[in-house]
């Protein structure tokens, strides 16, 4: 069978929900690697340098958030997507994860079906993205969709991909104001299910990055990119 593009690292302490996600991916064309523990995570993501990580909460040696800032400091592995999937559903744990860099949070109990397809999804977008780049120029930000990196000035600024995609969306048209419901859909997608905080906490991460005079909060619609 073909592979698709993207390479997956499966992560969770729990043999039998790794082994059936693994089984189910690799029957629909990703390569998988598995890990059991956030230190595994790490080491494997440096050698497997996959394009999505599904990443468990709860985890010995190492947990899952932990894991997440770490890979995140891994300069090859900025643009991957981490997809937290876990039977934790409160609000802090979903935020404290978005906050640590994951770009989704699904919960347990999961439907392999459903996920595949969110999975193929995933590539796809992340197909479409690295063949079709391109540099937004706007204020002093230099945004290079090609290399997932942002200038500002002559500093260089790298961020994880939801957030990228997040600016780059709100870059795109200076002054339009984007509803919150065209932002999930545009920058996660219609087949992606967040908490309602999961905007506001990527807004808040690239207003502490980039300052707080890019993004304006349009209060009960949504938010514009200032020129």
């Amino acid at each position: 069978m073909k592979k698709n593009i993207a390479k997956i690292l499966v992560v969770d302490d729990d043999p039998e929900i790794v082994e059936i996600l693994k089984y189910n991916l690799s029957n629909s064309g990703f390569e998988v690697k598995v890990a059991y523990n956030g230190v595994q995570a790490v080491k494997k993501s440096k050698k497997f340098r996959p394009e999505i990580i599904l990443l468990d909460v709860m985890m010995p040696e190492m947990n899952g958030i932990e894991a997440c800032k770490e890979i995140r400091n891994i300069d090859p592995l900025k643009k991957t997507q981490i997809i937290f999937l876990s039977a934790r559903g409160e609000d802090y744990t979903q935020i404290a994860a978005f906050e640590a860099g994951a770009d989704d949070y699904i919960n347990k109990p999961i439907k392999p079906k459903i996920l595949i397809k969110k999975i193929t999804n995933i590539a796809k977008r992340l197909d479409s993205t690295e063949n079709g780049g391109t540099t937004l120029k706007v204020a002093d930000l230099k945004i290079n969709r090609e290399e997932y990196l942002v200038r500002k000035n002559k500093t260089e600024i790298i961020l994880p991909r939801k957030e990228f995609e997040l600016l780059f969306l709100l870059a795109s048209k200076p002054g339009k104001v984007f509803s919150r419901d065209e932002i999930m859909n545009k920058v996660w997608g219609s087949q992606v299910v967040v908490g309602d905080r999961t905007i506001d906490v990527h807004v808040r991460k690239l207003r502490e990055k980039l300052g707080d005079n890019y993004i304006k909060t349009i209060k009960g619609v949504g938010y514009k990119f200032k020129a």
